[in-house]
């Protein structure tokens, strides 16, 4: 029997602040540090889907930065699982900042990560339970997912090419020549 969840059941929501030592030159806060932790809130969504110990990270699809984040505003993750395959979820990840005095809110961020469920034993992927999409929102996620599967898949076999392509020669080496 095929299970399904709605994306709700996986919604995980984790609001932090800016510290000063999360700030790039720009007084701005790292990239680095907003992937690490839509990486850390996806995977915790992915989980929640699976209901399993572990789920790793197969791919993180995209990130687009669509403004600053500054010390002054709070920043808000929203992450669940927007579409499934037999044994891999898509991860939807909102960005959303608060500044703390006007309270003006932005989408600061998306982002679309691909996790894989594993077996506690054998640590092979195993199969995951399906999407009903509800809200306007997930639909649109939902249904936009085949364009990006397409990409993944394409980005997938580019990567596999380059690997062929690429040096795997010490780069000291070079240098000492």
């Amino acid at each position: 029997m095929v299970e399904y969840k709605n994306p709700k059941d996986s919604k995980v929501i984790s609001i932090d602040q800016v510290f000063a030592n999360d700030l790039n030159n720009y007084d701005t806060l790292f990239g680095g540090v907003l992937m690490k932790r839509i990486d850390n809130v996806a995977s915790l969504a992915a989980r929640r889907h699976a209901r399993v110990r572990e789920c790793v990270t197969a791919s993180i699809d995209s990130i687009d930065f669509l403004r600053p984040i500054t010390q002054s505003e709070s920043v808000c993750i929203e992450a669940f699982v927007s579409s499934t395959g037999n044994r891999s979820m898509e991860i939807f990840c909102k960005v959303i900042t608060e500044d703390l005095v006007t309270e003006e809110r932005n989408v600061a961020a998306t982002a679309f990560l691909t996790f894989v469920a594993l077996d506690e034993e054998t640590k092979r992927p195993i199969p995951v339970p399906g999407i009903i999409p509800e809200t306007d929102e997930e639909k649109y996620l939902y249904e936009s997912n085949k364009k990006r599967t397409a990409m993944r898949k394409d980005r997938r076999i580019h990567s596999k090419e380059l690997t062929t392509k690429i040096s795997v020669d010490k780069p000291w080496d070079e240098v000492n020549r």
